[in-house]
């Protein structure tokens, strides 16, 4: 299975449910919280090309988007392919 990392802050309501759909699934993953580590937010942008809200989701060197396009993949039935690419 691919290593999922997810940048996320503890009031985001997306971000959970981003994390509950990986976890119903029962795919682990990395968390950084950028609201903690400030330093990391600028990581995250570079990584998802711009992208500065949270959540931003990567499975393995793919850049998913967020928890809409996460969804989206689950809906369609490409979320387990990519995740076991």
């Amino acid at each position: 299975m691919q290593p999922v990392e997810i940048y996320t802050s503890p009031t985001c309501g997306f971000c959970h449910a981003a994390k509950r759909l990986l976890s119903s699934k029962g795919v682990s993953f990395s968390e950084v919280d950028v609201t903690r580590h400030p330093e990391r937010r600028a990581e995250m942008v570079q990584r998802a090309n711009g992208g500065r809200t949270v959540p931003q989701i990567f499975v393995g060197t793919s850049h998913v988007g967020g928890c809409d396009e996460l969804f989206a993949l689950e809906q369609a039935g490409k979320l387990d392919a990519l995740l076991a690419a």
